[in-house]
């Protein structure tokens, strides 16, 4: 492998989805578990996307070894089109997404670097950076470039992801036939 390839990224703000950073989970029954996101990456961001391009292109290079000696004409991408492969689900509208994973668990900090310990904190829908790390596969006859998990970083909340809604949205038109108790009562009617 040429170490001067650089395969690794630090992505712009992207959305998390697909988030299982705090157990490993298996994508296919009796699959592998692993930690894995798919991060969603606006395609306004030139930067990350052109970034991560490279590292693709450089990882094809960097494992060439796995190829039989030649970059393949045909080969699995990592950064897929979300408009394309989604164009159901508004959380990949005008993006491209790439899904990571890592059989170690990745590192997960807030925007001070503080490591995040509440999983409610870190979910599918919020939005921060990622570092990965790309690299070339060549199993079982299926060839492409795989994206490693390294860590990731929050920096703002999102609407969460998944059809999951909070207690407050799901009961904000709601009117209360009671008073209803304040902070300083003891929640007892």
């Amino acid at each position: 492998m040429n170490d001067n390839l650089n395969t690794k990224v630090i992505t712009g703000k992207v959305r998390m989805s697909y988030v299982h950073v705090w157990e490993p989970a298996a994508i296919s029954e009796g699959g592998e578990k692993k930690y894995s996101v798919s991060l969603i990456i606006p395609k306004s961001d030139s930067k990350t996307v052109e970034s991560v391009k490279a590292a693709i292109q450089n990882a094809l290079k960097a494992g060439i070894g796995k190829f039989g000696g030649k970059i393949p004409s045909v080969y699995k991408n990592p950064l897929r089109d979300g408009d394309t492969e989604r164009p159901d689900d508004d959380a990949y509208s005008n993006s491209y997404f790439l899904n990571a994973n890592c059989k170690t668990k990745p590192g997960v900090v807030n925007a001070m670097r503080k490591p995040i310990e509440n999983e409610d904190e870190f979910y599918s829908g919020c939005y921060g950076y990622a570092s990965i790390t790309f690299y070339a596969f060549n199993t079982n006859g299926n060839k492409g470039i795989a994206c490693g998990l390294n860590n990731l970083m929050k920096i703002a909340d999102g609407e969460p992801l998944g059809g999951r809604s909070t207690a407050e949205s799901d009961f904000a038109d709601i009117e209360v036939p009671f008073e209803a108790p304040t902070d300083d009562d003891d929640g007892l009617f």
